[in-house]
């Protein structure tokens, strides 16, 4: 307690002297006046806290516009982007000032930058709770190819990694630290009171709803973490929530006051495309002429049941495409050798259960095939969302009937909520997915306007508004084709995005590209073989040495000097440092 300050008087003015102060100098007299509020709450009028109230939000604002210049330095050396994309810098800001957030930003709009970031500008250690502990490895090893001190603890480690794991936490070695949320009823949950926590996010935070499409009852260890560490901000972080799901995240993680962020649903790098069964071509057919036409490139075919994805994928090898299964029947030891080989691009295509796939960090996915129709329009926009996560064009096809509507309708009566109003829920979602698939009109318009969006027709980012057939025209496609119509997409993709500028996005049509704007294929190919074979050297996926579309960009530009290369969208200090010299080379070699 302030000894100074007895009377009601005495703390009024001391309020009034608040606002006199630097915005800088305000945090520390600030804290003593809360401390002596929560000892004698008495002498504390109605317009002593509302004066408190402004003197926090000028000191919030001071910490904002502290952060704003080095958080896009950092972007800029770490990251090698730019400038940040929408939505983006307004969570920085507010975790930056102490605020609990809730984001619901699609996946590829740059979601995990909202916490690396600050997590290199507060210090300290900021936790990631993540759901698959499969990933962690890889988002780990990303962070260190990009210079962002990060570590994981799970299951999988033994007892003397864990213990040094947990020394270099406490030592003030690590910025990052991925954990499950079963990890905070165990050993991590003990060790946070002794580490300098800074923030907290929560990444796929629909998982801790039980009304969301993806309840998973373990997100609920999550529920006492605010009230643990009330000083601290915490991140509520999915791509995909209905206004039910959102309020009930923000209710279970105990947010206080949180900035809601909504980025827009459209995504107009993905290509959408509903094709119906049953019009003569068989659907395995179909898919086999989809990836024909994108050989060499990274494809998930996602599959209603284990032996769909089993029948496909032996399908497609007996047809030498590089292809397996992934669900929940494998071991798990036989799920991460797809998931391994899949990231590392030993792999073309993985035919999956919706087992694979939630948070899944692979950015250079091309294409996203639905063999049969989804459970609902929550569970579509996440798998779609694994396509083109690097910005670069991608497509996504759906493949729907009738029949899958009752193959569906029979899966939730002979499950264990046959006779609840969840099973009714159940029913109504397939039903909404069908009719988006059914739909004439502009997908990506219908698909926004379930999670209450509203946008305009596409115009150019789905099969019905660009009454494209693109099965039809895969039809006689056997070569590669990266370095002629996705390199095609990448440079009209870039010119949307240039007219568009970084808050919105271009609606007219667009004209072709220069031929200088279009990626050398041969270079390109060149590119891609050098990445893979370094990620081979270092034992990482192929995506994080650099993404596809920053391929595309060397391919474009041909840098010849170090600072060019720095130019380059996605090439960051360390990156230069690590890659630079080979890029740099490869790029000079014979054209």
């Amino acid at each position: 307690m302030d000894a100074t300050l007895t009377t009601v008087d005495e703390v009024l003015a001391a309020a009034r002297g608040l606002l006199e102060l630097p915005a800088t100098a305000i945090e520390s007299t600030l804290e003593r006046l809360r401390q002596h509020y929560r000892e004698t709450p008495l002498l504390f009028t109605p317009e002593t806290l509302a004066l408190l109230r402004e003197a926090s939000a000028r000191a919030r604002q001071s910490r904002i516009a502290d952060s704003a210049g080095p958080a896009l330095a950092t972007l800029k050396e770490v990251f090698g982007y730019p400038s940040f994309r929408p939505g983006q810098m307004e969570i920085i800001e507010a975790v930056m000032g102490g605020r609990d957030c809730l984001a619901v930003m699609p996946t590829g709009a740059g979601k995990s930058v909202t916490y690396q970031i600050p997590a290199r500008l507060k210090g300290g250690v900021t936790l990631v709770v993540s759901p698959l502990i499969s990933l962690m490895k890889d988002q780990v090893d990303a962070m260190g190819e990009i210079g962002i001190r990060a570590t994981f603890l799970n299951s999988s480690l033994d007892g003397a990694e864990r213990a040094r794991r947990t020394a270099q936490l406490r030592a003030g070695e690590l910025e990052l630290l991925y954990a499950a949320p079963e990890g905070l009823d165990a050993s991590v949950g003990d060790l946070l009171d002794s580490l300098d926590l800074k923030m907290i996010a929560v990444d796929e935070a629909h998982c801790i709803s039980e009304w969301g499409h993806d309840f998973r009852p373990a997100y609920r260890n999550l529920a006492g973490l605010k009230r643990r560490f009330p000083r601290i901000p915490v991140l509520a972080l999915t791509a995909t929530a209905t206004p039910r799901v959102k309020s009930d995240i923000a209710e279970q993680l105990a947010l206080r006051d949180p900035l809601h962020v909504r980025g827009s649903f459209y995504r107009s790098n993905l290509r959408l495309h509903a094709v119906k069964k049953g019009a003569g071509t068989g659907v395995r057919d179909m898919i086999l002429r989809l990836v024909r036409a994108r050989r060499g490139e990274s494809g998930i075919i996602y599959c209603l049941s284990r032996k769909a994805a089993e029948t496909t994928a032996e399908f497609l090898r007996q047809r030498r495409v590089r292809a397996a299964a992934y669900h929940a029947g494998l071991t798990p030891a036989e799920r991460a050798s797809v998931q391994d080989e899949f990231s590392r691009d030993d792999l073309d295509v993985v035919c999956a259960t919706i087992a694979f796939g939630m948070g899944i960090d692979k950015s250079n996915v091309r294409y996203v095939l639905h063999r049969d129709m989804p459970r609902s329009i929550e569970g579509y926009y996440q798998e779609i969302g694994r396509a083109g996560r690097d910005g670069a064009p991608a497509d996504c096809v759906l493949f729907y009937s009738w029949a899958d509507v009752i193959s569906l309708d029979r899966l939730i009566d002979n499950s264990d909520a046959s006779d609840s109003d969840n099973a009714h829920q159940q029913r109504r979602a397939v039903r909404r997915m069908f009719d988006l698939a059914d739909t004439d009109s502009c997908l990506w318009r219908r698909l926004a306007s379930h999670f209450a969006e509203d946008v305009a027709e596409c115009r150019e980012s789905c099969g019905n508004c660009t009454a494209q057939d693109i099965v039809e025209e895969a039809r006689g496609a056997r070569a590669p084709i990266a370095g002629g119509r996705a390199a095609r997409d990448f440079a009209s993709n870039s010119l949307r995005e240039a007219e568009a500028g970084s808050g919105g996005r271009a609606r007219d049509v667009v004209a072709a590209p220069d031929a200088a704007e279009t990626p050398d294929a041969d270079l390109f190919e060149r590119l891609r073989a050098l990445r893979k074979r370094l990620a081979d050297e270092r034992k990482v996926p192929a995506y994080v040495v650099f993404s596809d579309r920053t391929l595309q960009a060397m391919a474009v530009e041909k840098p010849c000097t170090p600072d060019g290369l720095l130019e380059i969208h996605g090439v960051g200090q360390k990156k230069l440092d690590e890659y630079g010299p080979a890029f740099l080379a490869e790029i000079a070699g014979p054209r």
